[in-house]
C-alpha cells in the first residue's frame, strides 16, 4: 500500500497508484462498508471501503464519525451495473482531509481535479434515459465535506452502519433504511434527509445560513423547516411561503426543490442531475401526515 501517497501532498495521477486493490479485490488494510441509507446519485450504485493504516483502527465514541488517524482513506466507487463511473477518495493528512477525484477510463481512473461530465444511459425504473453525469471538481467536493472551516467525512456514521461494519457494536442509535417501509415513516424521512441535506443544512455546514438543520439530531421543528419561512426568497421558493408547509406537501418548497432537475432551483445543488422520485415521494407522505401546531 502507498501510504506515503495518502499521507504526504502527493496528488497521484492514477487511482491505481494507491494500490488500494488487486483487480477487483481489495489488499491488505482495506475494508468495505455499507450505509443504510445512502446518498443518492442518479441511481448509482456505490462500492464503499475504508482504508487504515497497519496498526490503528476506527475509533467510535458515539452516533457520529469515527476518529480515523492520518493516512486512514474513504473509497468510494460510482458505477451502474459492472460500469466504473468515478471513484472519491478522501485522504486524511496531517494538514486535514483532502477530497479527489478520479474518472474510469478502461481498467484505470484518472485524476480530474477540475471535474468532468460523461455522458451516460441509465435505467430509471425500467426506462432509460441519457444523463449528463457531473464529476466534482474539489471545491465542490469541499462545499459539501465542509464543516466549519475543515474538510470531514460525511457517510460513516455509527448510527448509519449495519452493527459489525468497521467495528460498529450493534447498541445505540440506528438510522432505518429510508425504503423500509416496515420502518415509521417520519424515522425514513429524516434519515433521508440527513443523509441527502444535512451534510449542508447544519449550523456549521456550507448551507448555515438558511437557518434549516435537517440532520438526524434536530428536534426544533422550525430548524426542520416545519412552518419556516425562506431567508431569502426567489425562484427557489416556487412562490410558495414555507419550507415545510404542514399537510401539504404540494406548497412544501422542501419538495419543490427535491422534485425539480433546474440548476438553480434543485435541491440538493450538486451531485445529482436527475430527480429522486422516490425520495420525493417519501418526504411528500412524511409531509401531507402533518398537522400544524
Amino acid at each position: 500500500m502507498a501510504l506515503d501517497l495518502i499521507a504526504s501532498d502527493a496528488l497521484p495521477p492514477k487511482l491505481s497508484d494507491f494500490r488500494f486493490f488487486n483487480g477487483a479485490r481489495p489488499n491488505s488494510g482495506v475494508r468495505p462498508y455499507a450505509l443504510n441509507t445512502p446518498l443518492f446519485s442518479d441511481y448509482a450504485e456505490k462500492d464503499r471501503y475504508l482504508y487504515l493504516p497497519p496498526g490503528t483502527k476506527a475509533t467510535f465514541t458515539g452516533e457520529g464519525l469515527p476518529e480515523l488517524p492520518v493516512g486512514a482513506a474513504l473509497i468510494k466507487t460510482f458505477r451502474y451495473g459492472a460500469s466504473k463511473v468515478e471513484t472519491r477518495v478522501l485522504l486524511h493528512r496531517a494538514s486535514g482531509w483532502v477530497a479527489l477525484p478520479y474518472v474510469w477510463q478502461g481498467d484505470d481512473a484518472v485524476l480530474k481535479r477540475a471535474g468532468t461530465r460523461v455522458a451516460l444511459i441509465v435505467d430509471v425504473g425500467g426506462q432509460k434515459q441519457a444523463i449528463d453525469y457531473a464529476v466534482p471538481n474539489v471545491n465542490q467536493c469541499k462545499e459539501c465535506h465542509a464543516l466549519g472551516d475543515a474538510m470531514t467525512p460525511i457517510g460513516p456514521k455509527a448510527r448509519n452502519l449495519t452493527p459489525g461494519m468497521l467495528g460498529v457494536t450493534g447498541g445505540g442509535v440506528r438510522l432505518p433504511k429510508w425504503g423500509d417501509t416496515g420502518a415509521p415513516l417520519e424515522a425514513r424521512a429524516r434519515a433521508y434527509l440527513d443523509v441527502n441535506c444535512g451534510h449542508c443544512h447544519n449550523p456549521k455546514g456550507a448551507a448555515s445560513n438558511s437557518g434549516l438543520n435537517l440532520t438526524w439530531e434536530t428536534t426544533d421543528r422550525t430548524a426542520l423547516g416545519i412552518g419556516k419561512t425562506p431567508v431569502a426568497a426567489g425562484r427557489g421558493s416556487g412562490g410558495f411561503l414555507y419550507a415545510i408547509d404542514p399537510g401539504h406537501p404540494e406548497r412544501s418548497i422542501m419538495v419543490h426543490r427535491m422534485a425539480t432537475a433546474e440548476p438553480g432551483v434543485a435541491m440538493p445543488e450538486v451531485g445529482r442531475a436527475l430527480v429522486h422520485k422516490e425520495g420525493v415521494k417519501l418526504v411528500s407522505d412524511w409531509i401531507a401526515g402533518m398537522k400544524h401546531e
